[in-house]
């Protein structure tokens, strides 16, 4: 798999993804975020070059040194391989080279929670939109109580039997340790 950046929003990057196999597809044809993409290689099992996941961003509105991740989506038949963490990552150390101080992501469900966590974010203890924990790169406070403290507010919630067991297996965990940051891609 190699990370690519396809461009920032300035670039006006457009990348369509199948709907059936993306969640947030239709978030990806607009040119006003910034995208970057996880495609395999000769090496994975899927086509060399077919994109298996897919992240857009652009700068806070309200805080110009802060870079917002707006969607992570990972292709249904890779959920689980460790290719969104590893995405976000490649997408804060961009952001980072790029002068950005701070990178935010809204999550609404576990799954992405831990996502984030594995990608070196951690819980701001803000929320925003609906039911949505704010998660930040570099992370402030990456302790068991904060980390435990968005996992309860998502105990909250009316979950899936599956998202409830995934919280249970969490309960009184410690965050999960970061992934080491993926290597450069050239990008465009």
């Amino acid at each position: 798999m190699e990370l690519v950046l396809l461009g920032w929003p300035e670039d006006g990057p457009t990348l369509r993804l199948d709907h059936e196999r993306f969640s947030y597809a239709g978030k990806f044809v607009m040119s006003s975020t910034g995208k970057a993409v996880a495609r395999a290689t000769a090496a994975d099992s899927a086509q060399d070059g077919d994109i298996l996941g897919a992240v857009s961003f652009d700068p806070d509105r309200t805080d110009p040194a802060t870079l917002r991740c707006r969607y992570v989506t990972v292709r249904a038949d890779h959920r689980g391989d460790g290719i969104g963490p590893r995405l976000l990552r490649f997408t804060a150390t961009q952001a980072e080279q790029r002068g950005f101080e701070r990178v935010t992501i809204a999550v609404n469900n576990p799954f992405a929670y831990e996502a984030s966590y594995r990608a070196g974010f951690a819980f701001t203890g803000e929320t925003t939109g609906i039911a949505e924990l704010v998660c930040a790169y570099p992370p402030r406070d990456r302790s068991r109580q904060r980390y435990q403290a968005g996992l309860d507010h998502y105990r909250q919630r009316d979950l899936s039997e599956h998202e409830e067991t995934f919280l249970e297996k969490r309960r009184d965990a410690a965050p999960p340790d970061p992934i080491e940051p993926p290597a450069q891609s050239d990008g465009l």
